[in-house]
């Protein structure tokens, strides 16, 4: 009879531990952003308002070629600037660099920070559409 006392309280809290052990495990879900072709930015660029075009390159980078309309926030900035310069965290945010590598880094530490509608748009190096030089 013990044995079995003991027997039932073993598996009652071996499955209230895992109840709670899984429920914390669902919330802990990580911040993520989402990726995007060209072609279907290019489309959502030309038909919405609002979207913001994040440029995370260098400034130099950014004065030798960008895509018009784009905002600079380095990536090595992201953390210090975004808050100022990107206000609504619910705003569509395409962010692109020169090959890939930074637009990604940058599309998960906005995602960390609480932005919802990510989406990196990868390298302007793939970018066959219209680009702009520095006016200055």
């Amino acid at each position: 009879m013990k044995k079995r006392i003991l027997l039932l309280i073993f598996i009652v809290a071996f499955s209230f531990l895992n109840i709670v052990g899984c429920s914390q495990i669902q919330t802990e879900k990580q911040a993520t952003y989402q990726t995007i072709s060209t072609e279907t930015a290019k489309k959502r660029l030309d038909l919405e308002k609002g979207i913001v075009l994040l440029d995370v390159r260098t400034l130099a980078e950014n004065m030798e070629k960008r895509i018009p309309g784009s905002v600079l926030i380095p990536v090595d900035e992201i953390n210090k600037q975004a808050t100022e310069k990107l206000q609504d965290k619910n705003a569509a945010i395409f962010v692109y660099c020169q090959s890939g590598n930074r637009s990604a880094i940058a599309s998960q530490e906005l995602a960390n920070m609480g932005y919802t509608n990510v989406f990196d748009l990868g390298g302007i190096n793939n970018w066959p559409y219209e680009t702009e030089l520095d006016k200055q």
